[in-house]
């Protein structure tokens, strides 16, 4: 599929179900939070802040139906939050918030330009909202010289260890760096990292189309757009050619039930990383590297105690270790609203393999 006819997600559009409750200053929170409970659909009017009052209000009521704080039951609490919270609605006319005092979001006439008058689930119309000033104004990326604009729904990092892991491996890298392939290319760090380090070619790929979109906007026509090729595509895309060095950021998490189009990026299948594994192994050259960011983020909170990299070591026998360097990851903020104690245990992982010859 060529890029230009990439069509990028984005929250759908909501069809009214029945008859839809109006919520302002005036309503009943509380009579509010049981009718969204029964499965009715709220639309906020008025004012922006009614909907974060309504949102704030319907998170304590979870929090009380969830008290405890294991990373489980902490899942169960975010998947009940994201079902009723995606019912409170916000109408859009001429692409603005119908409310008062709501921001400006330049994402939904770039996103929406056919629409003219449509209705959104008000915690999409925040994520809309957050990703258009990380657009806007720009993330600055420990290790890069200029920021970077990611585009709506691709995930960028919060946290940089695993990203100084990296650096610091390729400061020390002194293999050939005529191409590379960075599997899973997102919001683009990696590659540009690559670049930055001396790599003549770096061929990127990613299942999601607004990050393939995205990069190719932020490129534009400049000498970067000549280093790094992108394509839609799973895995490897349509890159075959045997190359020096690969680079996979996968997916720490397995799947979740819940999860969902915007969450491939943060939870893997069964047949991601034996698929990987085969496909790196047809690709890399006999000389070359096989990099792997991971995390033991899935064993330390319960969720597997099956590593996908030590699997494939242990019963692969396509490659062999040449080493696995490791940082600790800082605790949670203590502004944070969500129970991390399992922060003080995590480390983030940057594993070299090589072909077994």
């Amino acid at each position: 599929m060529s890029q230009n006819l990439l069509q990028a997600h984005r929250p759908e559009p909501i069809q009214v179900e029945g008859d839809i409750l109006s919520f302002s200053r005036k309503s009943d929170i509380q009579e509010t939070i049981q009718a969204l409970v029964s499965g009715k659909q709220v639309l906020v009017e008025e004012y922006y802040s009614n909907g974060l009052d309504l949102l704030k209000e319907l998170s304590g009521f979870l929090k009380n139906k969830h008290p405890k704080q294991s990373f489980l039951e902490q899942r169960a609490y975010r998947t009940e939050f994201r079902n009723l919270s995606n019912r409170i609605l916000l109408s859009i006319k001429g692409h603005q918030l119908q409310v008062k005092k709501a921001p400006e979001i330049g994402w939904l006439a770039k996103l929406y330009p056919e629409l003219s008058e449509f209705l959104l689930p008000f915690p999409q119309v925040q994520g809309l909202n957050s990703a258009w000033q990380w657009y806007k104004n720009g993330i600055q990326i420990p290790g890069l010289r200029n920021k970077i604009h990611p585009y709506y729904g691709v995930y960028f990092p919060t946290r940089f260890e695993h990203v100084t892991l990296f650096d610091n491996w390729l400061k020390r890298y002194q293999g050939p760096k005529k191409s590379a392939i960075d599997v899973g290319v997102g919001s683009g760090i990696l590659s540009l990292l690559m670049v930055q380090h001396g790599f003549q070619k770096v061929f990127a790929t990613d299942i999601n189309a607004n990050a393939i979109i995205g990069l190719t906007e932020f490129m534009g026509n400049t000498k970067l757009s000549r280093k790094i090729e992108l394509d839609f595509g799973h895995l490897f895309g349509k890159w075959v050619k045997p190359t020096e060095l690969i680079v996979f950021n996968p997916p720490w998490l397995p799947t979740a039930k819940e999860s969902n189009k915007l969450d491939e990026a943060i939870y893997y299948n069964e047949a991601l990383f034996p698929d990987f594994f085969e496909g790196a192994h047809q690709r890399l050259l006999p000389e070359g590297r096989l990099l792997i960011i991971f995390s033991n983020l899935a064993q330390i909170t319960g969720v597997t105690d099956t590593h996908p990299i030590e699997q494939e070591l242990l019963m692969g026998g396509r490659f062999e270790l040449e080493r696995c360097l490791k940082k600790s990851v800082k605790e949670a903020s203590q502004k944070t609203q969500r129970n991390q104690h399992w922060r003080g245990e995590e480390v983030v992982e940057l594993w070299e393999l090589k072909l077994n010859l």
